[in-house]
């Protein structure tokens, strides 16, 4: 059974920093982007950023570009968001996404997800 799990989520202030990851077991990924997507409270599910599987093709969300980095281990089957100077509109719950072959930013493109991690930016 394929699981992703995120965690690293949290409360922090506005221009903090936060670390996210995503651990995958059931299968390992091979040849497949991983992806971040978020979703805020009243809000559609939305791209964030997607990392192609050796890592040499990355695409972001223009809101998040120069603040965030995703980058994956392959040997851990992890992906991992980096996000820095975080704003109150980056508060929702943020989902790892696997299972696709390109970069894409529709969530239906993925066939695996995780549960979700909260992540809340106070002012």
């Amino acid at each position: 059974q394929v699981q992703l799990v995120e965690s690293g989520g949290g409360l922090v202030q506005a221009g903090d920093s936060l670390g996210l990851s995503c651990a995958a077991s059931g299968r390992t990924f091979n040849g497949n982007t991983m992806a971040w997507f978020r979703q805020g409270p009243g809000k559609e599910r939305e791209f964030v950023a997607a990392i192609s599987w050796s890592g040499a093709s990355i695409y972001y969300a223009d809101s998040v570009k120069g603040r965030f980095t995703i980058s994956r281990d392959n040997a851990k089957n992890t992906v991992y968001l980096q996000m820095s100077s975080l704003q109150p509109e980056d508060t929702a719950t943020y989902y790892c996404a696997a299972g696709s072959l390109r970069l894409e930013v529709l969530p239906r493109s993925y066939a695996y997800w995780g549960p979700g991690t909260q992540v809340t930016v106070s002012s």
